[in-house]
């Protein structure tokens, strides 16, 4: 039964949804008869989900590309709106965490890459979207950020710095597009087990959550469901936690994935 009657047969984009988070966020989507285009740099990623979804008896389309290349953004839109319309809601997920390197170990290349993919991907996918959902007078932008946006990671310069600059695009665009109706605001999640950890892990990256437990990909559905909907529709600007309360307390959980003792010696620079 659909929580939220409202977003049947509402077009939404979901971008990285071949697994992990997105995947959780596309079949949640389609679960409430929304039309879901699957996005993901893995064709076959995208494919598996978008079959899964239609095999469940809802409704999704498969549109593979790199949301860092301006050219495969335009073609995954262009793809959207001739099957079904204008994209209503776009979930700006996808996004690269690795490979982890200390800042001595770090090139131009793997700044750039993980630059472009998270921070630039937002834009690209944001700015193909805006414009219909303008002309239609209303639209909803959800954006991925993360507990590095605010609280650092070692060895995570480059996706630090873009979680802060997603968070910051989402204030800065919540501001340029409200007046047009769309509204725009981001998910902050906390530790998610988005690559089925082993017990052990399991085990060790939850016991300093206040929730007592790491968090699972669909641990971030309902408050994307929420976002897109009329509930949230005096909500812009703003970023949800979804963290078992990871961020409320004063160290990290993931703070020593890294711990010092790994970091480069003086010898080694």
């Amino acid at each position: 039964m659909s929580q939220y009657p409202e977003l049947a047969n509402k077009v939404v984009l979901v971008t990285g949804a071949g697994s992990g988070i997105g995947q959780a966020l596309a079949t949640r989507f389609a679960d409430q008869g929304a039309l879901v285009a699957v996005n993901d740099i893995d064709a076959d990623a995208a494919s598996a989900t978008s079959a899964g979804i239609i095999d469940a008896g809802a409704s999704a389309l498969a549109v593979p590309g790199d949301v860092s290349d301006s050219e495969q953004v335009s073609h995954m839109f262009n793809q959207v709106e001739s099957h079904w319309g204008h994209v209503e809601v776009l979930v700006n997920n996808a996004g690269l965490v690795g490979p982890m390197l200390h800042f001595f170990e770090a090139d131009e290349q793997w700044w750039r890459r993980i630059i472009d993919v998270n921070l630039t991907g937002h834009f690209l996918c944001s700015h193909r979207a805006a414009r219909p959902m303008a002309k239609a007078g209303e639209g909803v932008i959800i954006n991925m950020s993360s507990g590095g946006a605010t609280r650092a990671h070692r060895a995570f310069t480059a996706y630090d710095a873009t979680k802060g600059g997603i968070e910051a695009f989402t204030r800065a665009l919540a501001l340029d597009l409200g007046p047009y109706g769309i509204r725009v605001n981001a998910l902050m999640p906390g530790s998610i087990d988005t690559s089925g950890l082993d017990g052990d892990e399991r085990t060790l990256r939850g016991e300093n959550v206040p929730m007592g437990r790491i968090g699972e990909p669909y641990d971030m559905t309902g408050p994307a469901l929420f976002l897109a909907s009329n509930d949230a529709g005096y909500v812009t600007g703003d970023v949800i936690k979804v963290d078992g309360g990871m961020l409320a307390q004063q160290r990290s959980a993931t703070v020593d994935i890294m711990p010092p003792s790994n970091f480069p010696t003086i010898g080694e620079l």
